[in-house]
């Protein structure tokens, strides 16, 4: 009787993964766990405290160190080599047998897997609220959230290195750069690093990257933020930021010192109305070939 619960729970919570996979490939939207290597790719952890034993949510609980393809965003299992230790994790779960605390590692409110991924799939499976639980805290300095998707999740953990390596934070408080896309922030650093280079020649020795980005942020990227401030430019292209356009400005400046300046260097407000140029020249394009597809196939067909 308990072997056939035991296989139950177990294709019951398969069966979950599943449908969850179809609904996420529907929907087009991620329901993988996240991989504690991405955390670790992206950001520098600024100290890591042992936290000692605690009960933490399992709905908390978003990542795993080495199991990441074996469940789901919930930890349903996905492969069904995971079947023979989920149904040993399982019969303990019914015969009520203590089994030692799992091992997490927390960064912001969210938590990654060391050892323990199955029994963190069988309690989900049950509705297990809370689970016993070793923390070691890796510190950074940006919220993380269970309810954030896996791309905001990991867009701030390229948040986080980037304040990590600029002090932003602290040096310019005021500061919103939240570029749309993953990996922007990298070219970010690479301006701001060629920034610092700059000053150091002018000044004959080179100043702490800090400065150099609290400069940069000033005399680089705040005239360009402000242009398109002025001209409203994000009510045009409400799907861009700030730094979306800061980026795109700078990558081409050759091209807007060519087509809006006669070859001559022009100020951070002309480069911001020439991205409305340009890129509202590329968006009444866009709709015109959507429209001339729609037309052609008006049932979708």
């Amino acid at each position: 009787m308990v072997d056939e619960q035991i296989n139950a729970d177990y294709d019951r919570a398969h069966r979950k993964a599943f449908l969850r996979s179809v609904m996420s490939h529907v929907r087009r939207q991620p329901n993988s766990l996240i991989p504690y290597r991405e955390v670790r790719n992206r950001v520098t952890v600024e100290r890591e405290t042992y936290r000692g034993m605690q009960a933490v949510l399992v709905s908390e609980i978003v990542g795993s160190v080495d199991r990441f393809r074996d469940f789901d965003r919930a930890f349903f299992p996905k492969q069904r080599h995971t079947a023979g230790r989920w149904k040993s994790i399982d019969r303990a779960f019914h015969s009520e047998i203590r089994l030692p605390p799992i091992q997490l590692y927390k960064v912001g409110d969210v938590y990654f897997v060391k050892d323990g991924n199955h029994r963190v799939s069988v309690a989900r499976e049950h509705g297990v609220a809370f689970i016993d639980a070793e923390v070691i805290e890796a510190h950074v300095r940006v919220p993380l959230h269970s309810t954030m998707s896996t791309t905001q999740i990991l867009h701030q953990l390229e948040y986080a290195e980037f304040l990590r390596l600029t002090n932003l934070d602290k040096t310019r408080t005021d500061h919103d750069i939240r570029p749309t896309n993953l990996g922007r922030y990298e070219e970010i650093i690479e301006h701001i690093g060629a920034h610092r280079q700059h000053l150091s020649t002018v000044q004959g020795a080179e100043g702490p990257m800090a400065d150099a980005a609290a400069n940069w942020f000033d005399t680089v990227y705040l005239p360009i933020v402000t242009g398109s401030r002025d001209r409203r430019l994000l009510r045009e292209f409400p799907n861009r930021t700030e730094a979306d356009i800061y980026l795109w400005v700078i990558a081409n400046r050759d091209r807007i010192e060519a087509e809006f300046g006669d070859g001559k260097p022009i100020d951070p407000d002309r480069m911001t109305e020439a991205y409305r140029s340009i890129e509202g020249r590329r968006n009444r394009i866009r709709r015109l070939v959507m429209r001339g597809i729609r037309q052609l196939n008006p049932n979708g067909a």
